[in-house]
């Protein structure tokens, strides 16, 4: 029998940093709550996952620690599929109760989350079961807001971390395919690409071929850097996406999904195509690898967490 996750007693260090482990904590505990409550409600046994989305968990210290302020809440919530949560109205109940379930809870750590909406389409997911989104803003501007990606098909949470670089690939793709001129865009939505390639070339690290992470590692380390130490200068960060694309870095990243998926005969460029049963599914080779890494990440944060409170 799994372990039934519980609330941390605190999301925030001392100097305002998150401590990301308890903040995956928070979201799987929300789930645990909202799968009893609609089983109940529904008669029918819903199971529903969820944890953390963004990537700063991939460079915070040994106990979870974020090394930087985060301003943006991001969540992956997994929904099993072929249950009542198919008809519209016990759909719009979920997300009246998750939104409510969210806003409750943040309040214990003093975070107030208001103004719900929800039912988004997100582009590069399936066609026949789109992703959708629940967002809302947080009251006294300590953060941006939270934003939480509900998935159609209850996997693991680190499965579906897995299988969302697909689309966040195709997005990062838009700025980044060489067949293309690069593009001019505001510095806000640069600094988003910079973000979103880092999140992606750490998550998938251990599946990257050996040439690709020779050709990127010191471009990657050096933006990543870049980040640590506050990137804000425009023509800088205009620089680094001009960098990124003449590096061919997003090839690298697509490799790294593509042979994985096409040995069982599934096409990452081609996503929103896939059967409903294949959203979140994730090929044996990339678990051992990437799911694998991020596992032990987790249970090391977990561990050096319990060391140091019986210090």
């Amino acid at each position: 029998m799994s372990e039934i996750p519980q609330l941390p007693e605190r999301l925030l260090h001392e100097d305002g940093k998150f401590n990301l482990y308890y903040l995956n904590e928070v979201y799987r505990t929300i789930a645990h709550k909202i799968s009893t409550q609609l089983s109940n409600k529904l008669q029918e046994k819903i199971h529903i996952t969820a944890g953390i989305w963004g990537g700063q968990y991939l460079i915070a210290n040994d106990e979870g620690k974020a090394r930087t302020n985060i301003v943006r809440l991001y969540c992956l919530v997994n929904l099993p599929q072929n249950t009542p949560l198919d008809k519209k109205d016990n759909f719009e109940h979920l997300m009246e109760s998750y939104h409510q379930s969210v806003t409750n809870t943040f309040l214990n750590y003093d975070l107030h989350f208001i103004n719900p909406r929800w039912g988004e389409s997100i582009p590069y997911t399936n066609k026949k079961k789109p992703t959708t989104v629940l967002q809302m803003w947080e009251k006294n501007n300590k953060l941006k807001f939270f934003r939480a990606f509900y998935v159609w098909n209850n996997m693991p949470w680190i499965d579906s971390v897995i299988y969302d670089t697909i689309r966040n690939i195709k997005v990062v793709k838009e700025m980044l395919d060489m067949n293309s001129r690069p593009i001019k865009r505001p510095t806000e939505e640069y600094k988003f690409l910079l973000q979103d390639v880092l999140i992606i070339y750490y998550t998938l690290y251990d599946a990257l071929t050996s040439d690709f992470q020779e050709h990127a590692d010191p471009i990657m380390k050096n933006l990543l850097q870049k980040f640590l130490g506050g990137l804000k200068d425009p023509e800088a960060i205009e620089e680094e996406y001009l960098n990124l694309y003449s590096n061919a870095i997003v090839y690298g990243l697509e490799e790294a999904l593509d042979g994985p998926y096409q040995k069982e005969g599934l096409d990452i460029k081609d996503i929103e195509n896939w059967p409903i049963e294949k959203i979140n599914w994730v090929p044996q080779e990339l678990k051992e690898t990437v799911g694998r890494s991020l596992t032990n990440k987790f249970n090391k944060f977990k561990t050096n967490i319990k060391t140091k409170k019986h210090t």
